[in-house]
């Protein structure tokens, strides 16, 4: 699983104070060898993308190294719209093309076949190198994978313990059986962690932190990626060993929820 990460978006008050984070934390990702970066045209009005690719070119390292992410937002949907989101996106970032190219949300009354007769362009013209989707139900997904010249690599949604809606409305299925990656954002709530009784107590058995567990209960499940948020060294580290953590299914077998 590649290492990864997503940046929240940020008010105008609170924006220089985030920059400064995202952009310490950009550096220190890149020093730890992260390869994995997800931002969006929206966080933090595109400055996340700048401070990205000026992280990056300060690093010295090989952009083919890298797999970055971004993604145009739901009022930018338009054919013409969807390339200038593309191309100031790129020029944020400083690159010349993007790994994965999503969807940030679907926008009631869009037109997806114009949506992607212009995602499919910016892919054959090389400016994109896969396409995903974000937020998108099974109805959605499953035009986007039609409408799409390519295949579409990954539908990211919120999904956690405490959060199934993905799984419940059967998205998660679709995705296993369409070789298409579910990526889970938002993946540790931590005020259901805290009150988990038997989420603690297999932490504590396993020496490892709830968080842990949680993650690691995702990312088990075939085709499912998670993208946690943190800007703290520590728990950065704890979230990379989730990945080789390995539970029985009697351990995990509380949260589970039987089929239908």
């Amino acid at each position: 699983m590649p290492s990864a990460w997503t940046s929240p978006s940020a008010s105008t008050g609170s924006c220089w104070r985030f920059c400064k984070l995202l952009w310490s934390r950009f550096k220190r990702d890149l020093h730890d060898c992260y390869t994995h970066f997800d931002t969006a045209e929206a966080y933090a009005a595109g400055h996340a993308e700048e401070l990205l690719g000026q992280a990056v070119r300060a690093s010295g390292l090989g952009r083919e190294t890298l797999f970055v992410t971004s993604k145009v937002s739901p009022d930018h949907l338009g054919y013409a719209d969807v390339l200038r989101s593309c191309e100031h996106s790129l020029r944020r970032l400083g690159m010349d093309y993007l790994d994965l190219y999503l969807i940030h949300w679907p926008r009631l009354g869009m037109d997806l076949v114009e949506t992607f007769r212009a995602l499919n362009k910016l892919v054959a013209d090389g400016m994109v190198r896969h396409l995903g989707v974000s937020n998108f139900n099974l109805k959605l997904l499953k035009q986007a994978v039609a409408l799409s010249e390519t295949p579409l690599l990954t539908d990211q949604v919120s999904y956690s313990l405490p959060d199934r809606t993905y799984e419940k409305n059967g998205v998660l299925a679709y995705c296993q059986q369409n070789d298409i990656l579910l990526t889970a954002y938002s993946p540790v709530k931590r005020r259901f962690i805290s009150g988990n009784r038997h989420l603690k107590e297999l932490a504590k058995q396993r020496g490892v932190t709830p968080q842990q567990v949680a993650l690691a209960w995702l990312v088990r499940q075939p085709r499912v990626i998670t993208i946690p948020m943190s800007f703290d060294p520590q728990h950065q580290a704890e979230n990379l060993a989730a990945a080789g953590l390995d539970f029985s299914e009697s351990e995990l077998a509380p949260f589970i929820i039987p089929a239908r």
